[in-house]
């Protein structure tokens, strides 16, 4: 009896991975952003212009969603040469010590019609710790041009820069503690 039951649980097991589905980011149709409150007055935005992506999902829901991400922190752009350059220095982001900014998912969950929380370790500036994040599925469709299945997610979260041991010399009068974090992606299924 136990023998059966083993051997039933590893043919679901591996059923279930054969259906799981790997959806890859499409990079010319995905940004990955963050704002943070300048002198509590205004809003600097950036963003990391090279990153990859990939989503692995059984259920069509992405209810059983892995996501993992990595952005390459020297890709930090504001507009703005100087502050790029004062942002990849040891006082943030610390690229020559510290080349990316990670993120994969622990848990995915559905909490309304294409809305998730999803919990999993961001690593920056070579701290890793908790966050959730908001997820929007905003649908999913057949791009004409390549005939392939296409998702697209809008994703925001907050993070305090204190957590991350980031621009610990500048005080919140400064900078603002709490940063956003924006995602609007694209995924291709692959």
């Amino acid at each position: 009896m136990k023998k059966t039951a083993l051997i039933f649980a590893v043919c679901t097991i591996f059923s279930l991975a054969s259906f799981a589905q790997t959806w890859t980011l499409d990079p010319a149709h995905s940004k990955l952003g963050f704002s943070i409150t300048h002198m509590m007055i205004s809003d600097v935005d950036g963003a990391f212009t090279n990153f990859e992506a990939k989503i692995t999902s059984s259920k069509e829901d992405f209810s059983d969603a892995v996501v993992e991400l990595t952005a390459d922190a020297n890709s930090v752009s504001t507009d703005n040469e100087k502050r790029d350059a004062h942002l990849k220095t040891e006082d943030f982001f610390d690229v020559a010590k510290y080349k990316t900014v990670t993120f994969k998912s622990k848990s995915v969950q559905k909490v309304g019609d294409n809305k998730y929380k999803v919990t999993g370790d961001l690593t920056l500036h070579g701290v890793t710790k908790p966050v959730t994040l908001d997820a929007t599925l905003r649908g999913t469709t057949v791009n004409p041009m390549s005939k392939k299945t296409v998702a697209g997610f809008k994703v925001t979260g907050t993070i305090k820069r204190s957590d991350f041991s980031f621009g610990t010399k500048y005080p919140n009068a400064m900078l603002s503690e709490e940063v956003t974090l924006t995602a609007n992606t694209e995924f291709i299924k692959g």
